[in-house]
């Protein structure tokens, strides 16, 4: 896994259209505080091709999450977002662009560092 510092979050998003109409896969909890989520969207660095990213939450301090058989029928038109306030990330469904916003979202975590894994679709 890759970590993403706080200023590379940005270029991340944007590589992936935030995951605008991608698909979210599942959702481990490895501990309390350790969470990855699978998600599959279109790598602008690949021309496009869909793959598959695992994102690691370490650290969770707060989180709302949903039931694995329930994820198939999130709408994922808006994508993700994930906000960094210098001390925690923040990743949620849907366009939020503060912590409050993005705490009202269905899902939402809330930890202190955040990594990544590429896969094949």
């Amino acid at each position: 896994m890759k970590p993403i510092l706080a200023q590379e979050l940005d270029i991340f998003l944007k590589r992936f259209d935030n995951f605008n109409g991608g698909e979210f896969r599942s959702i481990e909890i490895l501990s309390p505080t350790n969470i990855i989520v699978t998600l599959s969207g279109q790598d602008g660095a690949r021309a496009f091709d869909w793959v598959t990213i695992k994102l690691e939450l370490n650290g969770v301090s707060d989180a709302k999450l949903l039931e694995g058989s329930k994820l198939f029928m999130l709408d994922m038109s808006d994508g993700i977002s994930i906000i960094n306030d210098n001390k925690h990330f923040a990743f949620g469904i849907g366009k939020c662009t503060t912590l409050s916003s993005l705490k009202n979202s269905i899902c939402y975590i809330i930890c202190s560092s955040l990594k990544y894994q590429e896969g094949s679709f």
